[in-house]
């Protein structure tokens, strides 16, 4: 990625994000008082139905009463396998289905990364997402969090019985504050390294080539295409490179620069056929 001096200063704020985000996660998941603990039957009881005595929805072990958000979550609408029971063929029968087992309450987790709402997907098991989609999680339990009331806990995978987090809900917490820090030195590259423009048609070829605007990042320099390679890519991608001023990741004690910008960075090539300095690099069929 990038050299010592400016990865060590991107991972710093990467990690400083990282433990803003991390302690904000403790606070929710951490112990409070007041919080009811829930097993997993009683959340069949809170389907939103006639009769029912609320609409709860459980997310990474918490519960929140979502029945401002009824007609999303009751029985019959398209989040309805999300809040009260656990199997599919309630949430969503099919014509001529029997009769299905009784109902049992369940934090259906997994599936708001997948999207899988039958029986099988309606699952607490998340241990084998990807950072990324652990990240997708932590977004839902934000919006939860800012839009619901959180009004307890599910014993289970993510809570015991004494309302503390589980060594599985632990790792859920390294795994989000991993993917967090990888999120924000991807930002902070693309900041030093905006992504090219590219163009490509059957007359007249390829074309990259660079703007204030490129890669969507908003800057007072324009920039010259280079190949930037990074481990464990199988392709090199195009980027746009400051040419003046000092390098990204210089540090206030380092010798004078050469006022080349970043065009000395180990990790990056030239195109071939393409001036070095020319903005726009075109490669005719």
């Amino acid at each position: 990625m990038l050299r010592l001096g400016g990865r060590g200063l991107l991972l710093g704020l990467a990690v400083a994000a990282a433990a803003v985000m991390a302690a904000r996660l403790m606070g929710w998941w951490g112990p409070r008082a007041g919080f009811r603990l829930f097993i997993p039957e009683e959340l069949s009881r809170y389907r939103g139905g006639p009769g029912d005595p609320g609409l709860y929805l459980a997310l990474l072990g918490r519960v929140y009463d979502v029945s401002s958000g009824r007609r999303h979550y009751e029985p019959g609408s398209h989040y309805s396998g999300f809040a009260g029971i656990s199997e599919a063929a309630h949430a969503f029968p099919s014509a001529g289905a029997s009769r299905s087992p009784p109902a049992r309450g369940r934090d259906a987790s997994r599936a708001f990364v997948t999207g899988d709402y039958s029986e099988a997907g309606l699952v607490d098991d998340i241990s084998d997402l990807s950072s990324s989609e652990m990240l997708t999680l932590q977004h839902w339990l934000s919006f939860y969090e800012k839009n619901y009331i959180c009004v307890g806990r599910v014993i289970g995978r993510f809570y015991g019985e004494d309302g503390l987090p589980t060594p599985a809900l632990t790792q859920v917490e390294a795994t989000i504050t991993r993917g967090l820090e990888a999120n924000e030195l991807e930002l902070q590259e693309k900041q030093t390294f905006p992504p090219c423009n590219a163009e490509w048609s059957s007359a007249r070829g390829s074309r990259l080539w660079c703007s204030q605007k490129s890669g969507g990042v908003s800057r007072d320099w324009i920039g010259v295409p280079r190949k930037l390679y990074k481990p464990g890519a199988k392709e090199p991608r195009c980027v746009c490179v400051r040419t003046t001023g000092p390098p990204s990741d210089q540090m206030p004690d380092n010798p004078p620069h050469r006022n080349r910008g970043d065009l000395d960075h180990p990790n990056l090539a030239e195109y071939t056929g393409c001036p070095p300095l020319a903005i726009t690099c075109s490669f005719p069929l």
